[in-house]
């Protein structure tokens, strides 16, 4: 599921990062997997915080519900960006700006879809939580709410 969700990142990656001046060639790999954990970490920390349900919310209500999630991820990546690989705070906003937001949005799109299972939403919480919990029973709840 992680492969899949870097597989996502990458190929959103074009005008963000693989078409970036301000991203050298040399990180653009580095880069992508800074996207793909910055959106792991900050997943698994709404579910380390309880926050289960407002994650929920977010799959399921995504265009209205929770732009702070998003956020979230946009300033941890781009923070990443400034940090690791010297790339300007406003160039670093920008860059995570363009390429987070349409992943996110796609992976709400995936979890919605019946036939991708890596990105069911039950199936995507567990994997976060290191199987340790079944959330069907929960999402299926919320889902129908």
């Amino acid at each position: 599921m992680f492969e899949k969700l870097f597989m996502l990142v990458k190929n959103n990656a074009g005008m963000a990062v693989i078409d970036n001046p301000a991203i050298p060639v040399k990180y653009h790999e580095a880069v992508i997997n800074e996207a793909s954990s910055s959106i792991i970490e900050v997943l698994k920390g709404q579910m380390e915080t309880g926050k289960i349900k407002d994650l929920i919310r977010f799959f399921q209500f995504s265009g209205i519900y929770n732009k702070s999630l998003v956020a979230s991820i946009i300033n941890r990546f781009a923070s990443k960006l400034n940090n690791f690989y010297g790339i300007a705070p406003d160039k670093a906003l920008v860059a995570a700006n363009s390429l987070i937001t349409p992943v996110m949005l796609e992976l709400v799109k995936e979890s919605k879809n019946e036939q991708n299972k890596d990105f069911g939403l039950s199936n995507f919480l567990a994997k976060l939580n290191g199987n340790q919990s079944d959330f069907s029973g929960l999402v299926n709840r919320m889902m129908v709410a």
